[in-house]
């Protein structure tokens, strides 16, 4: 620090300066490091006295205000800024010196290498250090998908960054050799003399390089004539070093000549790692089982007892204090091995013991776990519950971030899939993901997502999957296990730890409040006896009804007073017998509201549980301001919770929720009204369940509720470690329902994993930015293509190749020079005449027709167009057969004579009848519709018993040589009489004329047969009398490896069409250029994670900046509310542009259909809550539920963050400023409250 010499400041130094000390002074430090005292004497007309003195030590560290030094000197002095020269002020300020050389640097290019300590391998002592080359040193976030690249910048982190690349996928490869040699549809070859670009891709001008004076002289050696060259020596090497190097030879692959030296180099690096690979390969070949019978779910055994539990885990990373179940034991051990595995379990059977234990692990190995859940609510209360635990538990949703840096990380799946497709720091050192309520899969609007964070998960994240119970879950594991290359482990359980027993309650009033009827025991037993006992008490009192007040038709639905009734008489009954806690499913908001007001004659709790209640409901409320504690929902909520009643459903406040769930778990929450969400995730079990109605409406009708959907809110019956078993409840409000219904809700199979997989544009986009990555991948991996089972078809289409090469070559010389043009024509002749049969025998003509007495031309293995006639029709419309009588050789009745070579399907074109050359013999056989090549015009009169009945008799040994029957004798000399009356072959119906099949397809695919039957007579290789045997080997094989080509391809593909539909909207809207590079549209897009076109669109064409921000939040509400109203013009007519645009290019979506999606109820409210206007008031303004408005506006506020980076993109930072202002106005208030869950 600088010292000033002594006495530097005294009195007499001044002194020697006259200058008066109580005059104002001011210090000045030059650049020379001299002090100038400038002070300014006011008496003496400002004479400046001066005195400078040269610092030993230079400057001393000083701390002046830039600022203020700028206003005075830039701002303040009319000289530096004259009003009316203001372009000389403004070259004055911009004054500054060129320099050229600043442009020509660039940041320095990572070092190469580093420095590796040498160490005595003894005692570790210090030896020397050696420079070693550093692999990956130019990856980076943007240019690579590797592990190994270098991290982003901390503010990436969290989040990523829409410009980062993902981390690799795990089951996706790198390029393999193969592929880098394919060139894709958009790559051609390049010559480097001719056609070169002037024009870079993707940008609009270019330039010339050519020198148009200097002549261009023609290079007299290039490349590829010296490699030739070099070719030409290594063939002129002795013998002698041939045959020593053979074995090398056969071993290395040959390098093709190549234009690009990368590829030479890619190639190299391939050949030289190729041999250690393979040696690995062969020696862990004998452990593992051969890749054909390769499963990759493997079931786990849970009926056996985990007895060795604590000896292979001697030091658990988490202890419990209980003790395990064994399913919880067999998956600890997974666990431990690092294994991937499947949970499926009955709701509170203990599934959350495996993800504590997951992230018990992590906390010990130093690593990091994420735990998704399908919605917020849950998120909240699993990160209460896990913090409470583990203590290091972070929380990420849409509107908080607490804690991001934990090693757990809790959030909602629409999260972590944006994290990775934005290269998430986080994702690095993630070791498990946890994916609660993997049942959510099936969710039509969200489902996806699942799939698409499944694969996009990189190859060291092990992946714990917790469901509860469904059939399929062995075959999505197989699914999940196949895209990632990794075993999955399959622990499912039916066991209930609380078994359930199921009524049926047709009581109304106090004298038949115990009208309880058992319909499914403990152990799942469904029992009839209850359901009639139903029956007849409902019947008897209806009867009585009748007798009194005439009768009155039944429907399913009650009026309030019975539904009063109903309920009173219920839960009256179940505090009688101490049932409660129960959880009233109702499948209706407003029936929710109606049935807790009904009950205000009832009163549940005691006074100690009242106060208990109300210091509880007063402390969650107290951050509320003081009006929104006296919104009309809070207060009767209040009066109800003090009775131990209460309404759990989307349209109750959040606050008020996490207040009643709460109270629920503490059990002073006795009667639960409660809709369908409140069974998902949250472990809230009840003693009793009460259904209010088995059927639900689900967005587009009425129907009863899926079995699954009854297991899951059943489940939530007993409580484990208090109750025996649980009890659920159906009420019989109207009538009994049906027995059938009952029994197939209670005891039917849950609904199957499905896939919901369906194309986004904005999964398009991310995939499209990076190339590695391609958007047929994403949907080859998809559940929906889980039946491709790829590794196996290109198994076999290898074998298939050899197959092929094996085979002669075919001749196709002289007469056979037109054997393929043949094969394909009788190829496409049998398929025509296939097709038309199906027709025939599908139609009721073709029926009639063939008819018992109908003559027909029979061609199989046996036959060659030979006549018989039906004797029989089955009566399978699946598999119809027919019985006939057929004429055929003597001695081959049984078709153990010569057997025509039916492959070749001489009948197609030789229409000759079978005519037998010695005596005439028949056989009955059963034919299949492909066995009849025509149906005649001819019928004959024929006995069929007595025919079928003499041939079945004498084909016992004992009746063998008996003559036939005179039945059969008269049919078979019938049909040889038309044979030889007309040897060319019988006029056979007409498809069209005689059975009148009216359908284009048939009336095509009959005239398509005669041109065809006629183009075969012009062919010259069926003169040769083996030449179809030759083709025919060797056409069925190519065919199998063609059909095996096509569904390996992405040509077979399902969602190909509409993706090529999709990436067409994207080029008409240009996010996307001809080539498929994404644009300035397409990287905005990115950051949009729903209806991304729509607000894409209204960025660009600048609508959002003139409104102000209030204005434009209740615009923007149009995206988030989900209930109907009228519209506003400039999001219509951009929605309907889009809409338009995306049936014109074959999306089957109508525009109506696109713009009815977007919904301005809740404008008003919006526009009012971002203005100030209290909830109180704003809650008048609509009749949307308070919980729903509040849902609305949270959602709205993370839309506003999306457009507000979007317009940072685009370098709009008025409109961006906007959104953070029209932000700051909704987030207040009740609609913002921090859950309870996270303080």
């Amino acid at each position: 620090m600088f010292k000033f010499p002594r006495g530097f400041w005294s009195r007499r130094s001044f002194a020697a300066c006259h200058i008066p000390l109580s005059l104002p002074c001011y210090l000045s430090l030059t650049i020379t490091g001299k002090i100038e005292y400038i002070i300014y004497l006011l008496i003496y007309c400002y004479v400046i006295f001066l005195f400078s003195l040269q610092l030993p030590h230079g400057l001393p560290p000083t701390s002046l205000s830039l600022e203020t030094e700028v206003e005075k000197q830039f701002l303040q002095d009319p000289s530096w800024l004259p009003i009316h020269n203001i372009d000389f002020a403004f070259q004055k300020v911009t004054q500054r010196e060129v320099s050229v050389d600043s442009l020509l640097n660039c940041t320095p290019s990572a070092l190469h290498t580093g420095l590796s300590v040498v160490r005595d391998p003894t005692t570790g002592m210090l030896l020397d250090f050696t420079e070693v080359l550093m692999e990956d040193t130019g990856l980076s976030a943007k240019n690579s998908l590797s592990l190994h690249r270098q991290p982003g910048p901390p503010s990436e982190s969290l989040r990523g960054s829409n410009t980062n690349y993902p981390f690799l996928p795990g089951g996706m490869e790198e390029l393999s050799l193969d592929q880098i040699k394919k060139k894709s549809e958009l790559e051609k070859d390049v010559d480097f003399e001719n056609d070169l670009l002037k024009v870079p891709p993707g940008l609009k001008a270019g330039m010339d390089f050519t020198d148009k004076e200097a002549k261009i002289a023609k290079p007299e050696v290039n490349l590829m004539s010296l490699l030739s060259a070099l070719d030409d020596i290594t063939e002129l090497q002795p013998e002698a070093d041939e045959k020593e190097e053979g074995k090398e030879k056969q071993d290395a692959p040959k390098l093709p000549r190549t234009n690009s030296l990368e590829d030479l180099g890619i190639k190299d690096a391939v050949s030289s790692s190729a041999p250690p690979e393979k040696g690995k390969d062969e020696k862990s070949k004998p452990k593992e089982n051969p890749e054909e019978s390769k499963k990759w779910a493997i079931p786990v055994n849970i009926t056996a007892p985990c007895d060795d539990f604590y000896k292979r885990v001697p030091n658990p990373a988490f202890k419990w204090p209980f003790e395990l179940d064994v399913f919880q034991k067999q998956a600890v051990l997974r666990l431990e091995a690092h294994d991937s595995v499947f949970v499926a379990a009955h709701t509170s059977a203990g599934k959350t013991v495996v993800a504590e234990y997951a992230i018990a692990l992590s906390q010990k190995h130093m690593t990091r776990t994420i735990y998704t859940s399908p919605i917020k609510a849950l998120s909240n209360q699993k990160f209460r519950d896990f913090k409470n635990t583990f203590g290091d538990v972070g929380l990420l949703t849409g509107d908080v971030q607490i804690s991001p840096e934990s090693s757990c990380l809790i959030m909602t799946t629409e999260i972590l899939r944006s994290m990775l497709y934005n290269g998430s720091e986080v994702i690095r050192d993630l070791e498990w993901v946890i994916f609660d309520e993997v049942h959510y899969i099936n969710d039509a609007e969200r489902g996806v997502v699942w799939e698409e964070v499944l694969i996009m998960l990189p190859d060291h994240v092990s992946i714990i999957l917790l469901s509860a119970t469904v059939p399929n879950a062995l075959e999505f594991s197989e699914w999940i296990g196949r895209i990632k290359k990794r075993h999955i482990y399959v622990i499912s359980t039916m066991k209930r730890p609380v078994p359930l027993e199921h009524y049926l309650y047709t009581g109304n009033s106090t004298k038949t409040q115990k009208e309880m009827f058992l319909l499914v025991d403990a152990v799942g037993n469904f029992l009839t006896k209850g359901y009639y006992a139903a029956v007849d008490a409902k019947k008897e009192r209806t009867s009585k009804h009748a007798q009194s007040f005439g009768t009155k038709s039944t429907s399913h639905n009650t009026s309030a007073s019975q539904d009063r009734a109903v309920w009173l008489t219920l839960l009256h009954f179940l505090s009688q017998r101490q049932q409660t806690p129960v959880v009233a499913f109702t499948f209706s908001r407003t029936r929710c509201d109606e049935n807790a007001r009904s009950l205000e004659s009832m009163d549940l709790t005691t006074s100690i549980e009242k106060a208990e209640i109300h210091s509880f409901f007063q402390k969650s409320l107290s951050r509320l301001r003081g009006g929104d504690r006296q919104l009309p929902q809070i207060l009767v909520m209040r009066d109800l919770l003090k009775r131990g009643i209460a309404v759990h459903h989307s349209g109750i406040l959040p606050i008020l929720k996490e207040v009643t769930e709460m109270l629920f778990s503490r059990g002073l929450v006795k009667v639960l009204f409660a809709t369908e969400t409140f069974a998902m995730g949250v472990n809230m079990p009840a003693r009793t369940v009460v259904f209010d109605s088995i059927r639900k409406h689900d967005g587009t009708g009425f129907r009863n509720l899926l079995p699954g959907e009854y297991i899951q809110m059943a489940g939530r019956a007993g409580r484990r470690g208090l109750d025996a078993t649980g009890t659920v409840i159906i009420l019989c409000k109207a009538g009994v329902h049906e027995m059938a219904d009952l029994h197939v809700m209670m005891l039917g199979k849950p609904t199957l994993l499905q896939s919901q997989f369906r194309l986004t544009y904005t999964m398009i986009l991310n995939l499209l930015r990076v190339e590695a990555l391609r958007v047929t991948d994403m949907m080859r991996r998809s559940f929906s293509e889980n039946h491709r089972d790829t590794q196996t078809h290109e198994k076999r289409i290898s074998q298939l190749k050899q197959m092929v090469s094996s085979l002669p070559p075919l001749d196709t010389d002289g007469q056979l020079s037109d054997l393929l043009p043949y094969y394909h024509t009788v190829t496409e002749l049998r398929t025509t005449k296939e097709a038309l049969q199906r027709a025939i025998l599908e139609s009721v003509n073709g029926l009639k027709a063939l008819s018992v007495g109908r003559v027909v031309v029979v061609n199989n293995k046996q036959h060659f167009n030979a006549l018989g006639v039906i004797l029989q029709v089955s009566n399978d419309s699946v598999n119809r057969t027919f019985t006939a009588l057929i004429i055929c050789e003597k001695g081959n009745e049984e078709g153990d004579g010569k057997c025509n070579n039916s492959d070749a399907f001489p009948h197609l074109f030789n229409t000759a009848l079978f005519i037998p050359e010695g005596p005439c013999s028949h056989t009955v056989q059963k034919l299949k519709l492909e066995d009849v090549s025509a149906i005649t015009v001819k019928t004959l009169k024929v006995i069929p018993d007595r025919i079928i009945d003499n041939y079945n008799k004498r084909q016992q040994p004992r009746f063998r040589l008996d003559p036939p029957g005179q039945a059969i004798s008269t049919a078979t000399q019938e049909l040889l009489r038309l044979a030889e009356a007309s040897p060319g072959g019988l006029p056979s119906l007409d498809p069209v004329n005689d059975l009148q099949l009216k359908s284009v397809d048939v009336v095509e695919d009959s005239m398509r047969l005669r041109v065809l039957q006629d183009s075969l007579r012009g062919f010259n290789c069926i003169n040769s009398p083996t030449f179809f045997a030759r083709v025919k080997e060797r056409m069925s094989v190519q065919e199998e490896l063609d059909r095996l080509l096509f569904l390996v391809s992405d040509q077979s593909l399902s969602l190909l069409p509409e993706y090529h539909q999709r990436i067409k909207v994207l080029q008409s809207l240009q996010y996307v250029d001809s080539s498929g590079a994404v644009q300035l549209k397409g990287r905005v897009a990115c950051q949009i994670s729903s209806h991304e076109l729509l607000l894409t669109e209204l960025l660009f064409e600048n609508a959002l900046s003139p409104l102000a921000p209030e204005e434009s939040a209740a615009l923007l509400s149009c995206l988030v509310f989900t209930q109907n109203t009228q519209g506003i013009d400039r999001v219509l007519s951009v929605a309907q542009r889009i809409g338009e645009l995306q049936r014109d290019c074959g999306i089957p979506q109508t525009a109506e259909e696109f713009v009815g999606q977007f919904k301005f109820g809740l404008t008003e409210v919006v526009y009012c809550w971002a203005r100030g206007m209290p909830f109180a008031e704003i809650a008048q303004l609509t009749d949307v539920q308070e919980g729903t408005v509040v849902r609305c506006i949270q959602r709205l506020d993370e839309v506003l963050k999306e457009v507000r980076q979007a317009a940072r993109i685009v370098g709009d930072s008025v409109l961006g400023s906007k959104m953070e202002k029209a932000s700051l106005a909704i987030r207040r208030d009740i609609v913002f409250t921090a859950s309870l869950y996270t303080h």
